[in-house]
């Protein structure tokens, strides 16, 4: 895990794809796109099963090696209203019950508003953005607020490294003057190349580790 400050909040960026606020033990994941599978097996689109049933154990993996209180969605807990389907459900009803002391919140995004709040017996704690915590405003959308810095999901970030054949995309955290974009969670989910300002900072996703980017036209 990395350590960095935002908004004059101490942070950890975690190789997991989520961030971490030690002082609430709060952790913070963007992206989760429960239900993105079996919305796209629903159109008639082949694509693996047990998505759903990954992106859970690997939050459970990051709420017990943390110790964590609370996680902030950042939008996008759903993908879809398909995403309510009844195998979907039952899959997040049994991991709510391993986890029933855990605080849940969500701030919604722009697919939550198409797939609606998570049912009421999930016990999510349901806000529209920003949730202002210390000097952090939390959102899904990545546009700044007033008075404070922003952490924000929606783009799936994604760095390419690399050159030629050999060159390869990897998700990132993208820090800028105003407003951090962590990298979409779920594990069904896309990249989209991001395009650094110079003084902006990237953290590379490179398996178990985070790797700090240069960004182009910067002095080394």
């Amino acid at each position: 895990m990395l350590s960095v400050e935002a908004g004059g909040e101490p942070l950890l960026l975690l190789p997991a794809k989520a961030a971490f606020l030690p002082a609430s033990r709060s952790l913070l994941v963007a992206d989760a796109h429960i239900g993105k599978a079996v919305s796209f097996r629903r159109l008639g689109v082949p694509v693996p099963r047990g998505t759903t049933s990954d992106t859970l154990s690997r939050l459970t993996a990051l709420v017990d090696a943390l110790d964590a209180a609370e996680i902030v969605f950042l939008g996008d807990f759903l993908h879809s209203e398909r995403a309510h389907a009844a195998a979907t459900l039952a899959t997040l009803h049994g991991w709510r019950g391993r986890h029933a002391g855990l605080r849940l919140t969500l701030v919604r995004g722009n697919h939550d508003d198409r797939a609606g709040d998570p049912p009421a017996a999930l016990g999510f704690t349901v806000v529209d953005e920003p949730l202002r915590r210390g000097g952090l405003a939390l959102c899904h959308h990545p546009r700044p607020v007033a008075g404070a810095y922003t952490l924000a999901g929606h783009l799936h970030p994604g760095i390419a490294i690399g050159r030629g054949f050999d060159r390869m995309r990897l998700p990132c955290f993208w820090f800028g003057r105003e407003v951090a974009v962590l990298p979409a969670f779920g594990a069904f989910t896309g990249l989209m190349t991001v395009r650094p300002q110079p003084g902006d900072r990237l953290y590379a996703v490179a398996g178990e580790r985070l790797q700090a980017v240069a960004v182009a036209g910067e002095r080394t």
